[in-house]
């Protein structure tokens, strides 16, 4: 029988409270100290940077972790970890149900479909060059991972959970010890690259006129209807409005476990990297759903509308903010100390080739608006999408570029191209050189998708 006292009752929400007031904090200070106002680094990796530092005082003191004590329920490390796994992928589904009605020319199809095979395209060079790093300190030094430099996509490209999920997967099937912070660090380094390197594009345009930087924060005018439409169910009815939005997330989320673990049943020597996927099988539950719904709401079963696009965008916003502050907390800086060189060489040259290839194809890909489409993409590339959008909004206030629209869009077509790096990168720890091969061929063959109109040029 648990007593209402005990720790095992409220460490979890402790852990919570401490995760959303560190947010509220990091808000405050990025608002009062004007360089952090003027950094761009999110509030949400202010937030765990907050938590990361009193950890690795009390580690250094004690040489226990912090989140690991009574008052966080005994095992907060781990449920720091659990909370960015899932937050990953409740986040996805909440933005899949975005609306999208919106009818493409072909000109925009084929700009979003660049920006989707430039996402993938970055992907890969970031995990060649991480690769030719580990790989080359592995065989000369002997002692480190050799492929773990693939997480460098993976923590730049995609963001805390997914550096977490395959730094886990590591970690647990092939002996990589600290894989996990490992891959959080690298993702925490990608932020820190995104706001700096972004400043310092940002400031190098302004001198020379090319943008105009406001540091303004931008408010959006919400209509109305964004939040309450005739044709939905009211905001305050028998439930709560946000509730059903809440629920069929979740909802959804189940869905996307049952596959897991159906497929874990059929293909048991896959189930981490099955169960490493949850974001992805997430978005194909929420596909799913999201069609099944409109399917009764054109059959007349349902009479009103339950999914509000503009809720489930809040919703998502707050899933990545708790997954970005939890992963960073979760870093074990005792783990990754014998890797300190290695990963300052994957983080700082991490953000310096994915600088280089993103100049070299917006120039050439995206001329009308070059320098709002690479600050989005470099943004995005080394932190998440949002971070992109804030770099783009420094440049672009009112948004009158279709930048915006690229980076929604082209989800689909970064997931299809994507999907195949997500798979080599599993087996990975089994043949790292040959994974690197691999990913050269891949890079080259995305390169004369990307570069199709140069290289095969119509005859006049």
């Amino acid at each position: 029988m648990e007593n209402f006292w005990e720790s095992d009752v409220w460490g979890f929400i402790n852990l919570l409270a401490m995760l959303l007031m560190s947010l509220l904090l990091a808000n405050l200070i990025k608002k009062s100290i004007k360089p952090l106002k003027y950094s761009l680094i999110p509030t949400s990796v202010l937030g765990g940077i907050i938590l990361l530092i009193p950890s690795m005082i009390y580690t250094q003191i004690t040489d226990k972790n912090m989140f690991n004590a009574e008052f966080f329920g005994g095992s907060g490390a781990a449920t720091l970890e659990i909370i960015t796994y899932h937050c990953l992928a409740l986040g996805f589904i909440a933005t899949t149900f975005k609306s999208s009605k919106e009818k493409l020319s072909k000109q925009r199809s084929t700009e979003i479909f660049n920006t989707g095979v430039t996402t993938v395209s970055t992907y890969l060079i970031q995990g060649i060059f991480g690769l030719a790093i580990t790989i080359g300190v592995s065989v000369l030094f002997g002692d480190l991972f050799a492929a773990s430099g693939i997480l460098l996509p993976f923590g730049y490209g995609q963001g805390t959970g997914q550096a977490l999920n395959y730094g886990g997967i590591y970690e647990a099937d092939y002996g990589f010890v600290g894989g996990k912070s490992f891959g959080l660090t690298i993702a925490a380094m990608g932020f820190i690259s995104a706001a700096m390197g972004g400043v310092i594009h940002l400031n190098i345009m302004r001198k020379r006129k090319k943008i105009t930087v406001s540091h303004q924060e931008v408010c959006d005018a919400i209509n109305s209807e964004q939040i309450q439409n005739p044709d939905e169910i009211p905001m305050n009815g028998s439930i709560d409005k946000m509730t059903v939005q809440i629920a069929i997330i979740f909802a959804c989320y189940f869905i996307a476990y049952l596959i897991m673990y159906g497929l874990g049943l059929l293909l048991p020597g896959m189930r981490s990297t099955l169960f490493g996927f949850n974001f992805l099988l997430g978005v194909v539950a929420a596909t799913i759903v999201r069609s099944v719904l409109n399917l009764m709401r054109k059959k007349n079963i349902a009479k009103k509308e339950y999914v509000n696009p503009f809720l489930m965008v809040r919703a998502g916003g707050f899933f990545f903010d708790l997954m970005i502050v939890a992963g960073i907390a979760a870093i074990r800086l005792e783990f990754i100390k014998q890797y300190v060189v290695v990963l300052l060489v994957l983080g700082i040259g991490g953000a310096l080739i994915t600088y280089a290839f993103l100049r070299f194809v917006c120039t050439k890909l995206f001329s009308a608006y070059c320098e709002e489409q690479f600050l989005a993409m470099y943004g995005m590339l080394t932190g998440t999408a949002s971070t992109g959008m804030i770099l783009l909004r420094e440049a672009d206030k009112d948004l009158k570029t279709p930048v915006a629209d690229n980076l929604v869009y082209q989800n689909f077509p970064a997931i299809v191209f994507g999907f195949p790096m997500m798979l080599i990168a599993s087996y990975c720890p089994r043949q790292p050189f040959g994974t690197f091969l691999i990913l050269i061929a891949f890079f080259a063959f995305m390169m004369i998708i990307l570069f199709r109109s140069f290289i095969f040029k119509k005859r006049k």
